[in-house]
């Protein structure tokens, strides 16, 4: 059987291909098929002195590929990298390496738009960006290309990063949008809060009292035990919590580990967002309820984006073919 060659798509090669169109689209189709727990097991991190290595691997539902996403990080310099390798389900060969650096924050924008969509109110969305980071202005612009945006406001403790985000999106997306002054400033009559920041010493950047009835808040930015980015109170209030990962976003992130400490129950509630999707769960049950869509990354998402952007390479002729790849053995 003659080896498939690997192509490799570089971080300039990812930014080329991507269409935030074609991601939800891709997302919202393996959403809607079957999983099963086995195809995305949970994922492993090795930790040393000052440093992790974290594993994610999924097998794709229909697009004929499984996968991983490494990710080596240093908190201490600031500094990491990411790979995602793309396997040929058939054949077992290596179809891919990609550079996983923005399929993180397009895997993740992508999949938050998907939820925003099935969770909130039809129409254009009034929405609110806590955060004005690379990831703040990809949940925006995922969320414009799936819903109408009727008008937004973006808070930022530092003023220029909340101007710059503001300008960008008013001149060269044509949105609505204003710097607010407070964070309570920026959620006044909003429907979407897209909350994509954490302080840096972890006290949460988004609390509970802040939230109107019927509001539909994301939260990206807490991922890991150590991490805060929504207080006690936004648990407590949400009538539906949706993970992309339900057992990891309850037992591994520091936002649903201080609200057990706290005595505030969420099991209840808590639903996963594959059976949103495939229309197994409610979405709200009332105008009123506030609805959280919590995220911690998967790997489904990461092979699913990683997908299409190697047939939209395939497509376009983009990317580098490897002189040499891993040769399948038979076992």
């Amino acid at each position: 059987m003659a080896t498939i060659p690997t192509l490799f798509l570089s971080d300039r090669d990812v930014g080329s291909l991507h269409s935030w169109t074609d991601a939800v689209a891709a997302l919202r189709a393996a959403y809607a098929a079957p999983i099963g727990a086995h195809m995305v097991p949970p994922r492993s991190m090795a930790r040393g002195d000052g440093v992790w290595l974290r594993g994610l691997s999924a097998i794709s539902p229909n697009g004929g590929h499984m996968g991983s996403k490494l990710i080596a990080a240093s908190p201490r310099a600031r500094c990491a990298s990411y790979l995602v390798s793309l396997f040929d389900q058939e054949t077992m060969a290596l179809a891919a390496l990609i550079d996983g650096n923005q399929i993180t924050a397009i895997r993740t924008a992508a999949t938050a738009a998907m939820a925003v969509d099935a969770l909130a109110p039809a129409g254009p969305l009034r929405v609110a960006v806590i955060g004005a980071g690379f990831e703040a202005r990809s949940q925006l612009l995922a969320l414009q290309a799936v819903r109408p945006i009727a008008s937004a406001a973006v808070y930022s403790p530092t003023s220029a990063s909340r101007q710059r985000y503001a300008d960008e999106f008013r001149q060269r997306y044509g949105i609505a949008i204003v710097a607010a002054e407070t964070p309570q400033q920026a959620l006044d009559s909003a429907d979407v809060v897209l909350c994509a920041a954490r302080s840096r010493d972890e006290s949460p950047v988004l609390l509970g009292a802040w939230l109107q009835p019927g509001m539909t808040v994301v939260s990206i930015g807490s991922t890991l035990p150590e991490q805060r980015e929504v207080d006690v109170d936004v648990i407590r209030r949400a009538a539906l919590i949706v993970a992309d990962m339900a057992d990891e976003v309850a037992h591994d992130t520091g936002d649903m580990l201080a609200a057990t400490a706290e005595g505030v129950g969420f099991g209840g509630k808590l639903h996963a967002l594959a059976d949103v999707i495939a229309q197994r769960s409610p979405v709200r049950r009332a105008p009123g309820d506030i609805v959280l869509y919590k995220s911690v990354g998967s790997a489904l998402q990461d092979v699913v984006t990683a997908e299409m952007l190697l047939r939209r390479a395939r497509t376009a002729g983009v990317g580098t073919i490897l002189q040499a790849t891993i040769e399948p053995v038979r076992k």
